[in-house]
């Protein structure tokens, strides 16, 4: 019998955390039940989101990448300044943004499978370096039109309606337009990335590569191309989600994504500990940003001060951290 309780807590603890969560806010914060809110709360996770599926994807190659949030910020910058500077069309600004991301990333895996940089060290550096090249063209100051550029000349080029439609379009539900566009475009990258993780031979290989390098390799995978690619899609999944910022801001804010990355690894995170996976998986990481969502609506709308919300953020991440590893450790113990 402690057995099987010991399963059903693994396996949906989290969820019914989650649930009582819901509960706990719906019942302490009018209005936190509804489809605004609710709708709110998945605009505010979708970007966050898509950036946590893309370092899921390095930790299942047993990597990690911290330069996620650096890369959005520079793909928001790059957008903002090929649309206002030079005044490209929004196709233009994508296609630019979406190749930066994978040339970061293809650099982080070379610097990690040939040159041997241990893969903290490596994302760590890429991090710095693009937090400062993303600050040059425009002398740290943020992108908008009409601004004073520095050579004393005005930015005349604007956000085109395609582009900001990205972040602010929504899409009719019944009889309320409720879904915005980012919620669609990180659903869809979630349901690609479980299925190719989950449903694919090369999904398995990387996996098996995460698991035991070695001995992937001695099989015949050929390691440091899952690898590079893994970071390949983390660095293209962070372009997108520094493009819908972009599109949903009006503007290149050189400080809009300060928490990008420590939101998105949390949400990364959190996701071993859904249905007990105790790996990294994509569905998990959906759920745990929807989490980290939900905390921070209910804590908003509580008026809970802003300098808790990092505070309740790491104890829930330690917490179901813990939770997940120790049971899991008492569960195989118990099996042997």
């Amino acid at each position: 019998m402690s057995d099987r309780l010991l399963d059903f807590a693994i396996r949906y603890g989290f969820l019914i955390l989650l649930v009582g969560l819901i509960v706990y806010f719906s019942a302490a914060a009018p209005g936190f039940f509804g489809p605004l809110s609710a709708a709110f709360v998945l605009q505010s996770v979708a970007i966050t989101g898509i950036l946590a599926l893309g370092v899921t994807c390095t930790l299942v190659v047993g990597g990690f990448d911290l330069s996620i949030g650096a890369v959005a910020t520079s793909a928001l910058m790059l957008s903002a300044y090929s649309m206002v500077i030079l005044e490209h069309p929004a196709l233009v600004a994508v296609i630019l943004c979406l190749c930066m991301g994978a040339l970061v990333g293809l650099i982080n895996g070379l610097l990690i499978v040939k040159f041997r940089v241990p893969d903290l060290l490596a994302t760590l550096g890429m991090m710095f370096l693009l937090i400062g090249l993303q600050r040059i063209p425009t002398q740290g100051n943020s992108i908008a039109t009409g601004m004073t550029l520095t050579d004393g000349s005005v930015a005349e080029g604007t956000f085109s309606a395609s582009f900001l439609w990205l972040g602010r379009h929504r899409i009719d539900l019944f009889i309320e337009r409720l879904l915005p566009m980012p919620v669609v475009i990180f659903i869809s990258i979630a349901l690609v990335i479980w299925l190719f993780l989950g449903f694919t031979r090369h999904g398995r290989l990387m996996y098996a590569i995460g698991s035991n390098e070695r001995a992937a390799g001695l099989v015949g995978t050929p390691v440091n191309r899952y690898k590079i690619t893994a970071y390949m899609i983390s660095g293209v999944t962070a372009s997108i989600g520094g493009i819908l910022l972009a599109a949903r801001l009006g503007r290149g804010d050189i400080a809009s994504g300060n928490n990008l990355l420590l939101d998105s690894v949390a949400a990364a995170l959190i996701g071993f500990a859904v249905l007990g996976a105790a790996r990294p998986n994509a569905f998990g990481t959906a759920i745990g940003a929807l989490f980290v969502g939900i905390l921070l609506q209910g804590m908003t709308m509580m008026n809970a001060p802003y300098y808790t919300q990092d505070f309740v953020k790491g104890a829930v991440l330690v917490a179901a951290l813990v939770f997940t590893f120790y049971l899991s450790s008492r569960r195989s113990g118990a099996g042997h």
